[in-house]
């Protein structure tokens, strides 16, 4: 008898230590995504977004799990309007978005495509003021001299920005698991000062070197979507590739991996849950996307840093606009202010800046051109727009000229507009249609006809020759340009587009 209890004895003690050494092996962790910010506060007149709102969820999950990262997958030190104000003299141009991200402590980010937006003196003055980690694993950092990796410098020391980054992680009882990131930035919109590898090759090379060092290997990236899918077909042992760049939430299966990208500007988040058996190597991952509204309360050091820049922006247009954060039209649709969009076919947002423009000039106009890259938002527009939203698309206004021009230069300006698909001179309009039959452009059906003058409404911009370099007010073409008084509506286009979106009944 005696034998058979020693015996029930041993077995249940064993079944207790494996079963406390299985719980041992499993370390517990959570990764909170983000990409694409541009705009530090709440959107659509509070019911979306909010950086102050993202960093209640991250201390709420930090208290969940110690063992909590939060990532940004790119893109936030423009564009923005806070970021085209000036402050004690110079443009802010991003350093809203680090006063914010370095309050919010995250944990790595990588470069997007916007972030080169930014002068080389100026990009490396951010991440100087930065206290999160960078990864830039097919980017480098081009000077007179040399190739080198990006730097972040504090008190005349220089640190460079790595290629990958590993993070030690453990469970309460000691077991410890180390997983590593590498990233992938694409070439959107290139730079002197950048030089972009293939980030393919990058990729495949940086995870063989990360497998060796680590349990689990991440992707931080910032590229297309189909870009995304076919890193994660070449690299199906990576599980989870956080993705950026496009704007929109989606969460893509591709084989044993997931792409997951959230809505810009903080409008929602991903949380991603990990399970990890050390033992077995398994991997389990329940991903959740949280959408951030008033539901969440605003952490109140992160609210008072966007109250200062908020207040700033709010001095800086309530000299263009009264009651700017009212409500001026409702968007059933959203609007395509995408950078991609605008600068490469007609948008729905284009057809209401034309319109707006012609709408200035009581529609007594042949046409209206501006160029795409004017339009700053690279976001959508939905549901309730406030007249931020329009400085949000904007951001350096200007007037609106009437001009009196020669159909032969017209037809030279159209067709310069058209072969610039993709460049910031591509022009949304009003009234032209190009017939690729005939090569023809015309103006409400009927041919442009080289000797004919036609009254044009462009932006001012256009007419200074930088994005069209034969477009100047001294060219013969150009036989009158009316430019109006600041007395009159059409001298700042916000005002106009503010104006037009009130007049519409829906």
């Amino acid at each position: 008898m005696k034998y058979i209890r020693s015996i029930i004895v041993i077995l249940l003690t064993t079944v207790f230590l494996f079963s406390c050494q299985k719980k041992d092996e499993i370390v517990k962790f959570t990764f909170l995504q983000l990409n694409d910010i541009y705009e530090i506060g709440a959107l659509e007149g509070g019911k979306v977004g909010g950086m102050d709102r993202v960093e209640t969820l991250h201390q709420q999950l930090i208290k969940e799990n110690p063992n909590t990262l939060m990532f940004h997958a790119g893109d936030f030190l423009n564009p923005s309007l806070v970021g085209n104000i000036k402050f004690e003299g110079e443009r802010v141009k991003g350093k809203q978005m680090i006063e914010v991200m370095n309050a919010m402590n995250f944990d790595l980010v990588t470069f997007g495509n916007h972030e080169f937006d930014l002068s080389d003196e100026l990009l490396q003055d951010r991440m100087n003021s930065s206290n999160f980690k960078w990864i830039a694993t097919n980017i480098k950092h081009k000077t007179k001299d040399t190739v080198e990796s990006f730097y972040i410098e504090k008190n005349g020391v220089k640190k460079d920005i790595p290629r990958t980054v590993i993070f030690d992680l453990k469970n309460k009882n000691g077991t410890n698991i180390k997983i590593g990131f590498f990233s992938a930035t694409l070439n959107a919109n290139p730079v002197e000062y950048v030089v972009y590898n293939d980030f393919y090759e990058d990729s495949k090379n940086t995870f063989r070197n990360l497998k060796a060092k680590t349990d689990i290997v991440f992707g931080l990236t910032h590229v297309k979507i189909s870009q995304d899918k076919m890193l994660a077909n070449m690299l199906p042992e990576v599980p989870l590739f956080m993705g950026g760049h496009e704007h929109f939430n989606m969460m893509v299966p591709v084989g044993n991996s997931v792409i997951t990208k959230a809505d810009a500007n903080a409008k929602t988040v991903y949380v991603h849950r990990f399970e990890f058996n050390k033992t077995t190597n398994e991997l389990t991952r329940n991903s959740e996307l949280v959408a951030i509204t008033p539901k969440i309360k605003a952490d109140e050091k992160v609210n008072k840093i966007i109250a200062k820049w908020q207040s700033l922006m709010d001095q800086n247009i309530a000299e263009f606009s009264e009651n700017a954060h009212d409500v001026i039209h409702h968007a059933k649709i959203p609007l395509d202010g995408n950078d991609v969009a605008v600068r490469s076919e007609q948008t729905n947002l284009g057809e209401i800046v034309t319109k707006a423009m012609s709408y200035a000039y009581d529609d007594k106009v042949d046409g209206v051109l501006i160029n795409g890259g004017s339009m700053r938002l690279d976001d959508y527009l939905s549901g309730d727009i406030t007249g931020v939203d329009i400085f949000r698309v904007l951001p350096f206004g200007g007037s609106i000229i009437k001009v009196k021009i020669k159909g032969d230069l017209l037809g030279k300006v159209l067709n310069y507009g058209r072969i610039k698909k993709g460049e910031g001179a591509y022009l949304q309009r009003l009234n032209f249609t190009y017939d690729k039959a005939s090569k023809q452009w015309s103006i409400d059906g009927e041919s442009v006809k080289k000797d004919k003058i036609y009254t044009v409404v462009f932006s001012d911009y256009l007419l200074k020759g930088y994005d069209i370099p034969f477009l100047k007010p001294t060219n013969k073409g150009i036989v009158n340009i009316y430019h109006p008084k600041e007395d009159e509506l059409a001298y700042d286009i916000r005002k106009v587009i503010i104006s037009y979106l009130k007049s519409i009944k829906e």
